[in-house]
């Protein structure tokens, strides 16, 4: 009876090793992802690396018509058949592009709205440039009081993060931000592939290095605005060229600038029209504007990150700024932090 004993135990922990096997080989790259999941501020802001294909030229083949595509799409694809229900929302953001004291080009960006985990997430696609990003994780059903951890069961849905995004620069130094607007009337052609706003900024952080490849990619699919907020993207380069794309009067619009800096807030710029939310979006605007004519046209990163902590919106009382980040175009290095933490400025490089 012992020698069956033994031997069946030998058995049953063979097959465990084998079944253990097995889901390393079918799992290991989620499994490197997931582990690489570090919190860097107790506001709700994590970093990730997010290993293997995401297969996101697979998704460029048939896009999205709406939100629940997309959900779909992720479902198979990354999650291996766990349900994602994405809370796309609009967000109060403020985005600048200038040179700061050493030539070099710098991007910063303001998320304001409603509390929001966040996660930076670096990409290295086999087929695209490597990036890092910025993800609201509330899209992805976290919230205050269910935070990822690193390797487990709660952590998966973070595996949707590369669909996610809404800042980032990737390894050639293209910069790209979303923001609010009050209206957006994009042109719709059945013989193009859709988008959502998210998806969009992945093209652009994937297959873009210049403005005018971003331009010309995003040109070439339909957007639709997940959520029904409408957006419009501030987008640099390291060469120091800029652009805002607007989705208006039924085509994509851009609206550059004569200066060596451009700044974005939450109306439509396009034609000078200045239609607004209502908010604070033009007092914004003013008081960035207004630091860096008063610096000579340059904005150093210290002088930046005080500038994002200072324009970061309040609503009714309460602090909405989510994050806060500030891209180094030139150098491929910058800083976040989270809800006005200056204090607690992470730095990140993307490394080649």
């Amino acid at each position: 009876m012992k020698k069956i004993l033994k031997r069946t135990g030998i058995i049953l922990l063979s097959i465990i090793l084998v079944l253990l096997l097995i889901v390393i080989i079918l799992f290991w790259n989620e499994i490197r992802s997931l582990s690489s999941i570090k919190q860097i501020d107790d506001y709700g802001m994590f970093q990730m690396t997010y290993y293997g294909d995401y297969g996101f030229n697979e998704f460029l083949l048939t896009g999205a018509e709406n939100d629940t595509d997309i959900e779909t799409f992720v479902t198979k694809r990354l999650l291996k058949g766990l349900p994602i229900n994405l809370n796309i929302t609009g967000a109060g953001c403020t985005v600048f592009f200038a040179p700061n004291e050493n030539g070099e080009y710098i991007f910063g960006r303001n998320f304001d709205f409603s509390y929001a985990p966040s996660m930076q997430v670096i990409t290295r696609p086999k087929d695209g440039y490597a990036s890092v990003s910025t993800v609201n994780l509330s899209f992805a059903g976290y919230s205050a009081d269910s935070l990822p951890s690193g390797l487990n069961f709660n952590s998966f849905l973070t595996l949707a993060a590369p669909y996610l995004p809404f800042d980032g620069m990737n390894e050639k130094g293209l910069t790209i931000a979303l923001l609010a607007v009050p209206e957006a009337e994009p042109l719709f052609d059945e013989n193009k592939v859709t988008l959502n706003t998210t998806t969009a900024i992945r093209l652009v952080l994937d297959k873009a290095a210049t403005v005018d490849e971003a331009v010309d990619l995003l040109r070439q699919y339909n957007i639709y605005f997940s959520g029904e907020i409408d957006c419009h993207f501030l987008i640099a380069d390291a060469s120091g060229d800029s652009v805002l794309v607007e989705y208006y009067d039924g085509d994509l619009q851009i609206v550059t600038t004569s200066e060596n800096y451009q700044i974005a807030s939450n109306f439509i710029a396009y034609n000078d029209f200045n239609i607004g939310e209502g908010f604070s979006e033009f007092e914004r605007y003013d008081t960035v504007e207004s630091a860096i004519i008063n610096s000579n046209g340059v904005l150093s990163e210290t002088q930046a990150v005080a500038l994002l902590a200072e324009v970061g919106s309040w609503y009714d009382g309460e602090d909405t700024l989510q994050w806060s980040v500030v891209y180094n175009l030139s150098n491929l290095s910058g800083v976040i932090f989270a809800n006005r933490n200056t204090d607690n400025l992470i730095e990140f490089e993307l490394k080649s």
